[in-house]
């Protein structure tokens, strides 16, 4: 009697295990109605979303991602990028969502646009102060193939001990968001990723290049972006640049936001979002 009830936990609990790693990421549901997809930006959880399924889960079943590597997820292999796109795409077609919304910050937009190029899954795209490429807007004269996995910067960042990681965490948390507050939470999650994840895919992110493969979406886009550090006339710019070979889209700009404007632009955020649904 012993050993079959034994059996039977030790077979629940590797059901349970295989479960947990069917997919590389870690969903949350609320709400009831049409599906909605919504991606974090890179290191961050599925919390960022918090204010904004509040409302929206009122009207929609929200689908918050946290993905591998980030959170309590546990990492995955190499390319990480590459198999989110493809867990998100069997989470999709398992899950029988038809025609989702998805709406992506930072590299959840470019994730967002880098599945519609492929196949067209989504009925609409918000993304939110997200590029086509992100290696184009940092890098003068930028090519894909330039960005190697093997690097001096990726080796410096492997090297570094908790501290030195957390003191470059809250220099750039500095510039994310207007919002002094929330900082320390996304230094939080910056130093509560995976280090190898953390270096492998923003290398991932950093060699994605949409701004050609965009042209085959067909997936109505809109786009808000957030004025700060560049100011509103150079980022009007930038995102014409890398967006002109996209065939439908609209553009947005949130004022006195920085990158994270669900936290410096709540109420406008939510106002937008809406609109575009």
């Amino acid at each position: 009697m012993k050993l079959t009830l034994l059996v039977a936990l030790f077979t629940l609990n590797l059901n349970l295990s295989l479960n947990a790693q069917e997919y590389p990421f870690q969903v949350e549901v609320s709400g009831k109605g049409e599906p909605i997809l919504l991606f974090p930006g890179f290191a961050c959880t599925g919390a960022v979303w918090n204010d904004v399924i509040k409302d929206l889960s009122k009207n929609y079943e929200c689908h918050v991602f946290t993905f591998a590597g980030f959170g309590d997820v546990p990492a995955i292999e190499s390319p990480w990028l590459a198999e989110i796109k493809d867990g998100v795409s069997k989470y999709i077609i398992t899950k029988k969502l038809k025609e989702p919304t998805a709406i992506g910050h930072s590299l959840g937009g470019t994730l967002a646009l880098w599945m519609a190029s492929e196949k067209e899954y989504f009925s609409n795209i918000i993304i939110i102060d997200a590029l086509a490429s992100t290696g184009a807007l940092m890098m003068p004269n930028f090519k894909s193939e330039f960005i190697t996995y093997d690097n001096p910067y990726n080796a410096q960042l492997l090297k570094m001990d908790a501290e030195e990681f957390y003191a470059m965490a809250q220099q750039m948390a500095q510039g994310m968001t207007l919002n002094t507050e929330k900082r320390e939470q996304i230094v939080d999650w910056m130093v509560q990723a995976d280090r190898k994840t953390y270096i492998n895919g923003y290398t991932d992110l950093l060699k994605l290049d949409l701004r050609e493969t965009i042209a085959t979406v067909k997936t109505p886009v809109t786009i808000l972006a957030a004025t700060q550090p560049y100011g509103e006339k150079t980022v009007k710019q930038t995102y014409q640049e890398q967006y002109k070979n996209l065939e439908d889209y609209t553009i947005k700009i949130a004022g006195k936001s920085a990158h994270f404007i669900m936290f410096d632009q709540p109420e406008w955020l939510s106002k937008e979002i809406k609109l575009a649904l």
